[in-house]
Order: C-alpha cells, then sequence, then structure tokens
C-alpha cells in the first residue's frame, strides 16, 4: 500500500514542478512568475456596458429616422405636426404654473414674451389649419397680451405653393386627366399659381370651347397635404383646448371648439363651396338694393371636385390694393407723376371709395339680417371692384362689387337674427333693458362688455366700481383679466355660436372701411337694416307690422344723431386736408376710444390698428 502511494507520488510531481522544494530553485520561480503574469492570465477582463447601449441607440435612431421619413411621405408630417403641438403647449404651461406668480409680477412682460413668441412659431411652423385657427383667435387679439397682439398681426394666410407636378398629380386623381394638353381638362392651364394660400392655391385657365371664344376661369386647388393633416390638426387643437380649460388657465375654452371644427371641414370641401357659391349668388340675385352691384362668380361644377373648384376669372382690383382702387373709383387727385399702377388699364368709375364701402356694408348687413347666410371671410383680398360687365350707355362708368371665397358661411337662424336686429337696435336707442335681457338670454354676464363687442364702441351701462389698474401689478391684473372674462360667458351653452364667426365679419368690415379713411357711416347703415329686418319680417301680422314700421321710422330720426357725430368728423377731415395735414377718421376715434376701454376694464395696453379684423 504504501510502495503504490509513493510510485503515484512519483508519477504526479514532474506535472507540477512548483511544488517541488528539491527540483526547483528560487531563481526558477522567479522566472517562471515573470514570464506568466497570474493576474492576466487567471482573471478574464468582463465586457463593455458601452457597446448595448450603442446598439440600441443606433436602432433607435434608425427606428425615428425611418417613422419619421414614414409619416413625411405618406402622412403628411402629421404625427410630427401634433408633438410639436403637445411639446410648444406643455412648455407654455409649465412655464406659466411657474412664473406666473406673486411674487413674480415683474417677470411676467418677458413670459408674456415667450408664449407670444411659441405661439407664433407653432402655427408658422405647421401652417396648413393652424393658420386658419391662428386668425380665429387673432380676431380677438384685443383682449390677450400685447406681445400677442404684435404677433397675430403678422400672421397672414399666404404660402409657397406647390410645384406644378404635385397639382398634376391631384388632376389625375381627381378627374383622370392631366390640366391640359389635348387629353387635358383645359385647353391651356398655367402653372405657374396666381395666388398661393395655407390650404390652397389658385391657377388661371383657359376652357375648350366650341365656338373658338376665350373664356377663362379661377381653378383652385387644394394642396395635398391638407386633407392628411386635418384630422390630425383638429384633434390636437381640441385636445389643447380641453387641457387649457379644465388643467391649466380655468377658463372657457371648449364651449365653440366643435362648431369651429366642423365649419373648417366645411371649408376644407370645394364642392360645399361651389354649393355656397351658389345659394349667395341666389340670395344677391333677390335683393334689389344689391342685385346690381354686387356679382357672385360662375361656378362650373363639370369643372368641380372636393378638391378642385372652377369659377369665372374676374379682372378688376383688389380692395387690398389701396392705390388702385383709389386710382379706380376716382379718389387719387394728385397730379404729382406715380409709378403706373395695375389699375391704370382701366377708365375712372363713378362712386369714389364712399360707393365701395356702402357697397359692402350693405352687402354683409342684409347677410347677417335678412338672409341668415353669413360670409366669414371678408378681408380685403377676397373683394375684387371693377368696371361694370353690361355695355350699355346707361352702365358705362359704374363699378360693380364682386365678393370672392365662399368656403366659409355661418348659417343664422330666425330666432338669432331676430334678436340680434333687437340688440342692434336697442344699443343705438340707448334702450339698455333690451340689451341686459338679450345678454341674460344668451348666458352672458357683463351686458356692457357685450355691447361693446357688438358695436365696436365703447359702452357703459352705469359707473362701476372697478379697481385702478395702473396700481395693479402685471400679476395682479392677468388675475383681474381671467375673473372678468369668467364672468363675461357665465354659460357658454346658452351662448349663440354664430356670433364668434359674425363677429369676424363685423370686425374685418369695420377694418376695411377704416383702411379707405372712414368715408361711410357703418354703425348708421348696419342699424338701419337691423331696424329693416324687424319691419319687413314674414312672421308678421298685419297689425304688428304696422307698429314695426312706424318704429322703424322713428329709429331713422334716432340715427340722424350719429350722423351728426360722422359729418362732424368728416368736416373736421376736409379742413385738416386743405391745410396738407391729416385727421382721425370716424372709425379711428371707434378705436382709440376702444383702446381706452380695454385699458380702463381689463388693464390691456391695445396697439393702433387692434381693431381691423
Amino acid at each position: 500500500m504504501l510502495a503504490r502511494l509513493q510510485s503515484r507520488s512519483c508519477r504526479v510531481r514532474p506535472c507540477s514542478p512548483l511544488l517541488s522544494s528539491s527540483r526547483t530553485s528560487p531563481s526558477s520561480i522567479s522566472r517562471l512568475t515573470s514570464r506568466r503574469p497570474l493576474s492576466s492570465s487567471a482573471t478574464p477582463q468582463p465586457p463593455s456596458r458601452l457597446r448595448p447601449y450603442a446598439v440600441r441607440t443606433a436602432l433607435t435612431a434608425f427606428g425615428l429616422g425611418v417613422a419619421y421619413e414614414l409619416d413625411k411621405e405618406y402622412n403628411a408630417s402629421a404625427i410630427i405636426r401634433n408633438l410639436r403641438t403637445l411639446w410648444t403647449c406643455a412648455l407654455i404651461a409649465i412655464d406659466y404654473k411657474l412664473n406666473f406668480q406673486p411674487d413674480k409680477a415683474e417677470d411676467i412682460p418677458a413670459l408674456q414674451e415667450r408664449v407670444a413668441q411659441r405661439v407664433y412659431d407653432l402655427l408658422t411652423s405647421n401652417g396648413g389649419l393652424y393658420i386658419k385657427i391662428g386668425q380665429a383667435f387673432a380676431n380677438n387679439a384685443a383682449f390677450l397680451p400685447r406681445p400677442m397682439q404684435e404677433k397675430f398681426s403678422r400672421l397672414f394666410d399666404d404660402a409657397p405653393q406647390v410645384p406644378y407636378s404635385v397639382v398634376e398629380k391631384v388632376f389625375l386623381s381627381e378627374f383622370g386627366r392631366p390640366p391640359a394638353g389635348p387629353d387635358g381638362v383645359f385647353q391651356v392651364f398655367e402653372e405657374q399659381a396666381a395666388a398661393s394660400a395655407s390650404i390652397a392655391q389658385v391657377h388661371r385657365a383657359k376652357l375648350k370651347t366650341t365656338d373658338g371664344s376665350e373664356q377663362w376661369v379661377a381653378v383652385k386647388i387644394q394642396k395635398p397635404d391638407v386633407s392628411k393633416q386635418v384630422g390630425w390638426d383638429l384633434t390636437a387643437f381640441t385636445a389643447v383646448m380641453w387641457m387649457y380649460e379644465h388643467w391649466i388657465f380655468n377658463v372657457p375654452a371648449m364651449f365653440a371648439v366643435n362648431f369651429i371644427n366642423d365649419h373648417l371641414r366645411r371649408e376644407l370641401d370645394f364642392e360645399c363651396e361651389a354649393r355656397n357659391s351658389l345659394e349667395t349668388a341666389s340670395f344677391v340675385a333677390q335683393e334689389p338694393r344689391l342685385a346690381d352691384r354686387v356679382y357672385i362668380p360662375k361656378v362650373y361644377p363639370e369643372f368641380s371636385t372636393r378638391k378642385v373648384l372652377t369659377a369665372e376669372w374676374i379682372d378688376g382690383v383688389r380692395l387690398s390694393d389701396r392705390p388702385g382702387i383709389e386710382r379706380l373709383m376716382g379718389n387719387d387727385t394728385r397730379e404729382t407723376v406715380r409709378p403706373p399702377l395695375p389699375a391704370d388699364r382701366f377708365p375712372t368709375l363713378k362712386g369714389g371709395s364712399e360707393w365701395v364701402m356702402r357697397t359692402m356694408v350693405d352687402l354683409f348687413s342684409a347677410q347677417i339680417f335678412r338672409w341668415g347666410w353669413v360670409h366669414c371671410d371678408p378681408h380685403p383680398g377676397n373683394i375684387i371692384i371693377r368696371p361694370h360687365p353690361d355695355p350699355s350707355r346707361a352702365k358705362q362708368g359704374q363699378a360693380q362689387f364682386v365678393l370672392l371665397d365662399h368656403g366659409l358661411y355661418v348659417r343664422a337662424s330666425d330666432t338669432f337674427r331676430h334678436e340680434y336686429a333687437r340688440l342692434w337696435k336697442g344699443l343705438l336707442t340707448v334702450d339698455f333693458d333690451v340689451v341686459k335681457d338679450i345678454a341674460s338670454e344668451w348666458g352672458i354676464g357683463t351686458p356692457d362688455l357685450f355691447a361693446s363687442a357688438t358695436l365696436l364702441r365703447p359702452v357703459r351701462f352705469a359707473q362701476s366700481d372697478l379697481p385702478d389698474l395702473a396700481k395693479m401689478d402685471d400679476y395682479e391684473r392677468g388675475v383681474f383679466m381671467k375673473e372678468r372674462l369668467k364672468s363675461f360667458l357665465i354659460d357658454t351653452d346658452r351662448m349663440p355660436k354664430e356670433l364668434l364667426f359674425i363677429g369676424r365679419n363685423m370686425r374685418i368690415v369695420q377694418g376695411n372701411n377704416q383702411t379707405y379713411a372712414s368715408p361711410v357711416n357703418r354703425i348708421r347703415i348696419i342699424g338701419y337694416w337691423a331696424s329693416r329686418s324687424l319691419a319687413t319680417s314674414n312672421k308678421l301680422s298685419f297689425r304688428h307690422r304696422v307698429g314695426e314700421f312706424l318704429n322703424h321710422f322713428l329709429f331713422l330720426s334716432v340715427l340722424f344723431t350719429s350722423d351728426v357725430i360722422f359729418w362732424a368728423t368728416r368736416a373736421r377731415q376736409w379742413v385738416w386736408h386743405l391745410f396738407g395735414r391729416t385727421s382721425q377718421s370716424f372709425e379711428d376715434e371707434l378705436e382709440a376710444t376702444m383702446r381706452n376701454f380695454a385699458k380702463s376694464n381689463f388693464g390691456i395696453d391695445v396697439p393702433t390698428g387692434v381693431f381691423e379684423g
């Protein structure tokens, strides 16, 4: 047994020289240790943790890049636009929560400037319907902080045109044919757009005719991205308004969202716009006071679809071209040398700018009080003045008022029209009981503010105990304004939503009149149509009709007071003009008093021109 253990021990030793003290010297151990470091061979290095993170980051970036390109190519960047919206609104909400505090009152102007820039950047970056939504907010810019007023005043509905190749794809999709050519829809189609806005652009084209006559038309093409974005955009708009009402500012914001969304969707349906145009033309033809003065361009249904609208091309001068209108209507009497204008190709017409403004106020007053069918976007670019097309001698030198862009209309019920006419009549006869009753019926808690917003002229029923806003800091004024707005809309369910768009119409009409130095008494004309609509209502009995007509003639005598003020202002303008100086017009004075009203009631510093719509 011992012999076997010794034998086994002898066989093991050669395999482990370090354990043999008889055969291995200290110098040998040193040499072996120096040749084979134990730490490097016995302990393996752990794998780097950076590599998995780098791989994940690269895969995430690649996935996001693919998603971005797919969203851009097939979804018109709708997801990116909504993420931009939510991010911007979240930043605004956090900024307000953190910095709109009593101890930071001196920093609130900088806060308002940041918010205004973020909102403006969002609207202009997203474009499309965001411009339309921004313009809806701009209608009430007078009640927003000054930085917001200044930003919204630069928010125009214009955009670069899409290339002709995109237009051609729209035609192939809608008609199965290109815009022009042997198999095209039109004989001639100008590839360069005549005008381009946020949701559509207009091209000039010539119809194919059998008699060889030249019939030029305006072809409005919806930009393809808009239809892909509309659902996402309106959903984001609704979500933001809900969060602002319920989580952040606690002020009414949701009550009109569905109404606005519905009308914006209709504006994208060009077949609906064609029907609106035909209905407006029918109303105009039935109104003797407007039938010859106003023209609605003819629509060609056979060349129109949901995304393409073809209408008669109108050659004239747009209301936005004030020097051109003054030249066309004979107001430009300067003998100095001036550069040529597009209006120079037309003969001088009769009536001056007074005829233009009177026709404009008559038309939109008839829409509000007589027809209940209101054009909601009467900005100067949508109005053209041209020589009357009737070649007879009786019409020589006469002008005609042409109304374009019939995409956005609001229909007012008979009940609303009746109450709105009573409201105007009550305001002009200083019958504040009527105004208070209607304001209460519509869920409005501050009738004086409501009356001022309606007339666009300050109205104060009684001296109210307002705090001295000049002694308040920016935080206190902000809180006060919020409470005033909440007291204004005490029951949003009862408020007629038509007021939102009719108010827009009224403000733009006022701005147009103001731009041309207020040649007509806008308030008197609107008051006349309001009273006349009450007297000519089809629902009146004979006895009530006689009574309303008597009231109407009495009301005309009341309007004489407004005329006295108006003509006194005009006389002052003429006197100052004789001395080569300018004076405030009737609308300028109304705007100045409204700015003072906003300052004293809300503590808002309103810049000049904000009420031009």
